[in-house]
């Protein structure tokens, strides 16, 4: 039995989210069904929280797939306050967001991991990717220190009766706190104050007290670039 100064694993439900919050193509279509055992087997994510994002996968599953991957598009990449790149609400297109991509992306490859060329280490399913392979309570203080982008994430998507908030969610309970939908300026970077140089100034290789991004299920350890394999999937 764990307790809050042991918190149990969460690495599987964490990869489960990063692949839910990436783009629904076919293969993660195909994938959905072992996503949802893998997120009951662990039972990290509450019995309430996962029946809604059940909800999310049946929906994935059933709806047409052009459609399906137009409406992703639609919300996540036509404004900022539902965009997937946290550095995106923190520094907007300021001049900061260059250095902190790269800060970041030191941090993954002194964790051993590394991004595909295409991807931005600031795209939430790949920070999951990254958070997943810290023990439990780095991985909790992780997912704490980037708790208020979250949570402006969550109340935007509140607003568009999306239920991909219920995957926001469930990440902003893993951290160990309560969802509260927080609505940002439209089109806007979040509010200066919430741009603290813990959240995204650099993560220690161990996951701790600094934030990183990944793109999902795209991670790769060094030694797979040799044989130009990427990393496993869920």
């Amino acid at each position: 039995m764990f307790t809050m100064n042991s918190p149990g694993s969460m690495s599987r439900s964490l990869r489960v989210l990063a692949a839910l919050l990436a783009y629904p193509d076919a293969q993660l279509r195909t994938h959905l069904g072992e996503m949802r055992e893998l997120l009951d087997s662990e039972s990290a994510v509450s019995p309430s929280r996962r029946a809604e994002i059940e909800a999310l996968m049946d929906t994935l599953r059933r709806a047409d797939p052009l459609e399906t991957e137009s409406a992703y598009v639609e919300l996540f990449d036509r404004g900022r306050a539902t965009s997937l790149h946290l550095f995106e609400h923190v520094h907007g297109d300021s001049r900061e967001r260059g250095p902190a991509m790269v800060d970041l992306g030191r941090t993954y490859e002194k964790a051993g991991l590394l991004l595909a060329p295409d991807e931005l280490p600031d795209f939430l399913p790949v920070v999951l990717e990254f958070v997943s392979t810290q023990p439990p309570r780095e991985a909790r203080a992780f997912l704490a220190e980037i708790v208020h982008i979250l949570n402006a994430l969550f109340g935007a998507l509140r607003k568009r009766e999306s239920a991909y908030a219920s995957a926001v969610g469930a990440l902003i309970e893993l951290a160990g706190e309560t969802a509260q939908a927080i609505e940002p300026p439209a089109d806007e970077a979040l509010d200066d104050s919430w741009a603290e140089p813990p959240v995204f100034d650099g993560c220690s290789a161990k996951g701790q007290a600094k934030p990183g991004q990944a793109q999902p299920i795209r991670v790769v350890r060094k030694n797979a670039l040799n044989s130009a394999t990427p990393g496993a999937g869920i």
